[in-house]
């Protein structure tokens, strides 16, 4: 390959990563043709790109970025796939699904995610329960709604029950 096309690959490889803030480094190649589409199919159907680059090319590229990758480079050794995503735990996820559906895993080499590097496969349960942004936004509208929601309720039964009282007073009479 020329140098000219590897710069422009480069430059590509570099346009992609910085799209996404979630990078996952995974090797496929236990995965037959057949497998390798189904992970494409959800992997597109939960909004994460799915890439097969050579390591050279993405470690130049990483290096280039404005975010520091470094934390990477150990895991850039033999096939690697790229998983790109901004939700930080959708590919997590889609690895854990696909290994229960398949008998042949991709395997998760590292991941960089909310600026933090994660090493090795045993760190996929940890990467799955990372929240989303959405999921904290909504965990901190709930614990904002919460006490409004108590003082509402409790001004409506202690409305309830005055109105119950005075309804049995004038009764009486």
């Amino acid at each position: 390959m020329r140098k000219e096309d590897k710069a422009i690959l480069i430059e590509k490889i570099k346009d992609t990563l910085a799209q996404y803030s979630c990078v996952y480094l995974t090797e496929t190649t236990a995965l037959n043709a057949e497998k390798t589409v189904d992970l494409r199919r959800a992997a597109f159907k939960a909004d994460v790109k799915v890439l097969v680059v050579k390591n050279t090319l993405l470690k130049k590229a990483m290096e280039q970025s404005d975010v520091d990758y470094s934390g990477l480079y150990p895991a850039l050794v033999g096939n690697t796939t790229l998983m790109l995503s901004n939700t930080g735990n959708a590919p997590a996820k889609l690895i854990k699904e696909f290994r229960k559906k398949k008998e042949v895993q991709p395997a998760l080499k590292a991941a960089f995610v909310e600026e933090t590097v994660y090493m090795g496969a045993d760190q996929l349960d940890a990467l799955t329960a990372i929240k989303s942004k959405n999921e904290l936004i909504a965990d901190v509208v709930a614990l904002l709604q919460s006490p409004a929601k108590n003082v509402i309720s409790a001004l409506q039964s202690g409305g309830n029950k005055l109105h119950g009282i005075l309804e049995t007073l004038s009764n009486k009479e």
